[in-house]
This record gives structure tokens, C-alpha cells and sequence, in this order.
């Protein structure tokens, strides 16, 4: 797996993909096969290849120094908003 941090110092892990996926990091964006990252890019993100996400990852819940995925002390779950 993959998974792209951001900030370069907070460490967010704010996506994460398949080995297979091929991403192309520029200095604007990140290019995905299915979609663009706007405010990720080279020159504010890191991006860690051959990982392993905990079992409940979801986008910002984990902190990834390279090495270590730790708890994201600032990660909420947002509740849906009910119909009406």
C-alpha cells in the first residue's frame, strides 16, 4: 500500500492506495487515475510506499512518520446529517 502524508510535519496520512496505482507528484497537485489532489503536491506532502494501514483507517485518523502510525489526536468523527 500507499499513503500520502500531509504537511511534511503533521504527518496527517489523508489518502492511501494500492501499490499498483501509479501517481504522478508534481509541484501543484497530486494526479491520481481517478481524480486530482488540489492542495497536495510535492512540495507539502510526503508520499510512503510499501505500508500497512491499520485495519480502520480512514483519511486524517492516523499520524504515519514513515515507520510508526500513531493516533491523530485531532481526528473527529463527523456524524451524518440525518434526513428529514
Amino acid at each position: 500500500m500507499q499513503t500520502i502524508t500531509a504537511d511534511n510535519k503533521s504527518n496527517i496520512s489523508c489518502f492511501i492506495f494500492e501499490d499498483d496505482v501509479v501517481l504522478d507528484i508534481q509541484p501543484d497537485r497530486i494526479i491520481c487515475p481517478d481524480f486530482h489532489i488540489g492542495d497536495l503536491n510535492s512540495n507539502n506532502s510526503t508520499h510512503h510506499t510499501g505500508v500497512t494501514p491499520p485495519e480502520d483507517w480512514e483519511g486524517c485518523k492516523y499520524l504515519f512518520d514513515g515507520t510508526t502510525w500513531t493516533d491523530n489526536p485531532n481526528w473527529k468523527v463527523i456524524s451524518p446529517i440525518p434526513e428529514e
